[in-house]
């Protein structure tokens, strides 16, 4: 008497993953589509790129006649004017693409359905079209700063330290906010507020040895990760007399909170997209 051959053991198939396909394709399809959104963005309109910086520049106006005329801030901070228009700068990339960022994978429902696309391609792409627009936009802002009467100093070479470090929290928050909006769509709406919300919490519009503050409040912006990252922007490129993120802090302890912070975004993002990302076809 034959015996049946015993059934295959039914075995999970995972949708694509975060890098899946290959390095080689992941680094040409992040590139490739990074450049066609950075052209897409500004084709067909008259003034093109200078939108990006026309955006701040505005901003960086309002701002300054506010804290220079009416409450008179600028009066007490040296270089004040260089100081707003790099942060605005700065923190426009991060604000932008975070919020750019969020929505991103469902946008491209029909890619993330259809083909065997590295899902993680997506929110790095939107953060790298932003980069794009920073690096532009900082070739006008270093010659406002030598207009102004800034002097260069070695100093300016650390721009990219900064750079990179507020680089790698904006991807961390694209990657995060992406994969959740998947699910939650109330992430958008909670992320535009809070990102206005750190506008203000972080030391943009003022120094954070600004007088007036109280205790309460200053630990409060050190908690923030973007406090230390501006804080040090600021001696590097602004004034080398600034106090800088450790002095801000009173000391070595006082970082600790922010880099805590810091990097446990940096791994809940990537443990959050990385479980996400074989599941964003069903869950759309």
């Amino acid at each position: 008497m034959n015996v049946a051959p015993a059934a295959p053991e039914l075995k999970e198939v995972r949708g694509p993953s975060a890098l899946g396909g290959g390095t080689r394709r992941f680094w040409d399809l992040l590139w490739l589509i990074s450049v066609t959104e950075f052209k897409r963005t500004y084709f067909g309109t008259v003034l093109g790129y200078f939108w990006s910086l026309l955006r701040p520049l505005i901003l960086f106006g309002v701002l300054l006649f506010v804290f220079t005329k009416i409450f008179r801030l600028g009066s007490t901070v040296p270089n004040y004017p260089v100081m707003l228009l790099f942060n605005i700068v700065v923190f426009g990339f991060f604000q932008e693409s975070t919020v750019s960022a969020v929505a991103s994978v469902v946008n491209q429902e029909g890619i993330v359905r259809k083909t065997q696309f590295p899902r993680l391609v997506i929110p790095l792409s939107i953060v790298l079209t932003g980069l794009m627009n920073l690096g532009l936009n900082m070739i006008a802002v270093f010659a406002f700063i030598l207009l102004y009467g800034v002097d260069p100093t070695w100093s300016w070479l650390l721009l990219p330290v900064i750079i990179a470090v507020l680089l790698v929290l904006t991807i961390a928050l694209a990657m995060l906010l992406s994969a959740l909006y998947v699910r939650f769509r109330d992430v958008l709406i909670i992320w535009t507020v809070a990102a206005t919300v750190l506008f203000y919490a972080t030391p943009i519009l003022y120094p954070i040895e600004i007088p007036g503050l109280s205790t309460g409040i200053r630990t409060a912006l050190h908690v923030n990760p973007l406090t230390p990252i501006f804080e040090q922007a600021r001696v590097w490129i602004v004034d080398p007399t600034a106090p800088g993120a450790i002095e801000a802090a009173g000391s070595v302890k006082g970082l600790i909170a922010p880099i805590a912070i810091y990097l446990g975004i940096c791994g809940l993002a990537w443990w959050v997209f990385k479980r996400e990302a074989p599941r964003v076809a069903e869950a759309l």
